[in-house]
């Protein structure tokens, strides 16, 4: 039996899914490689960044090829959007990987993180609100069996880090700056009627990143947090804790100690978003755009 490989290169991560043709998941390992390393403010993708990031790759081809994956598929998402530089960073990501990255926009980001967190739930679950969480966009989709409604937003975990919480910890003043951009933000989103959704899904690393700082788990498992639930309080509670807390002092409160740097950031978008669409609960969701890319191979 043939199997298929996923790549997705994120502006915080880089992820990679291997799963047989009947779609059984065979790996899904995950580094922190921060490939959107001040994208924002200079428009490129650092040197640096490019390097940690085809090292990555590199390990991830010989993995697939341990499993004897024939079919690949790569894409790129917010950082390589926003770089003057993505056509240099596309040719080392294929000499790493073998395989040249698809550049996504925002729109088929969303649908395939659509395809991907909906898999296996009943569509009489729906419509559905998925918010997918990244380092450098946030994707909003809204739909019961296929996207009705979707927006790709300027928002994430790298980008509000970057661009607004600069102290550790951050200031008072610093975190309403990040708000009051988020919420700036969110008024593109007047498309999004997320009062039709009867289940909301969230996705991507700071999601799960909460979701495990509220389990309690010292180590990350994602058969713990794939499906449980994040309300509303709990979102507050964990914002106020980490954002209180410096550096080092969040890397021991994270299972995933390396998304320390850029998780306040993160959980302000979360929470600005529950907010600003009045939702009480989400269903945190491990499966995400990489099912949905293993799923257009096995499909194609």
């Amino acid at each position: 039996m043939a199997n298929v490989a996923a790549v997705d290169i994120g502006t915080n991560s880089v992820r990679l899914l291997i799963a047989d043709d009947g779609g059984r998941e065979l790996a899904r390992p995950m580094r922190i490689t921060r490939l959107g390393q001040g994208v924002d403010v200079s428009g490129r993708l650092a040197p640096e960044a490019i390097a940690r990031t085809t090292a990555v790759l590199e390990e991830f081809r010989a993995l697939a090829q341990l499993h004897g994956v024939t079919r690949l598929r790569a894409t790129a998402t917010s950082a390589a959007r926003d770089a003057v530089n993505s056509a240099e960073f596309f040719d080392a990501a294929e000499r790493a990987l073998g395989a040249r990255p698809e550049l996504l926009s925002g729109d088929e980001e969303a649908r395939l993180a659509f395809r991907g967190a909906t898999a296996g739930l009943a569509p009489s679950q729906g419509p559905f609100l998925i918010i997918d969480l990244g380092g450098g966009s946030t994707e909003l989709v809204l739909g019961a069996t296929q996207p009705e409604a979707l927006i790709s937003l300027q928002l994430g975990c790298v980008r509000m880090t970057e661009r607004h919480l600069k102290s550790d910890p951050p200031t008072s003043d610093q975190l309403g700056a990040c708000f009051l951009d988020v919420e700036r933000e969110l008024g593109k989103a007047s498309g999004i009627d997320a009062s039709r959704a009867r289940r909301v899904i969230g996705l991507a690393g700071t999601v799960t990143a909460l979701s495990a700082l509220q389990l309690g788990l010292r180590r990350y498992d994602a058969a713990r947090t794939h499906h449980s639930r994040l309300t509303l309080e709990q979102v507050e509670a964990s914002f106020q804790a980490l954002s209180r807390a410096d550096l080092a002092a969040r890397r021991g409160m994270l299972a995933e100690p390396a998304r320390a740097e850029v998780i306040v950031g993160g959980a302000a978008v979360l929470l600005a978003l529950m907010r600003h669409f009045a939702i009480d609960e989400l269903l945190v969701s491990e499966h995400d755009i990489l099912d949905g890319l293993c799923e257009s191979l096995r499909s194609a």
